[in-house]
């Protein structure tokens, strides 16, 4: 999954545990050493299980997206 960051915005994230529109991408974080994507930041509830949280923004880690696509990006949380 070679991704540019701003591949990612506007993307829309969906679960693929059970088909819940989680948001759009806000925002990536990526390791300033090797450039590397390490979660997508997405705008939401903290409710979500399995991802870190703060403040309004979800956070899901790189190792939870399954399928980045053409418009959606699926996530395993």
């Amino acid at each position: 999954m070679g991704q540019k960051g701003m591949d990612f915005k506007h993307k829309e994230v969906i679960s693929i545990n059970d088909g819940r529109k989680l948001g759009y991408v806000q925002d990536v974080c990526a390791d300033l050493e090797t450039g590397n994507i390490t979660s997508i930041i997405v705008p939401g509830s903290n409710k979500l299980m399995g991802i870190f949280s703060g403040g309004n923004e979800v956070v899901i880690e790189w190792q939870k997206i399954k399928c980045i696509g053409e418009d959606v990006i699926l996530v395993d949380v």
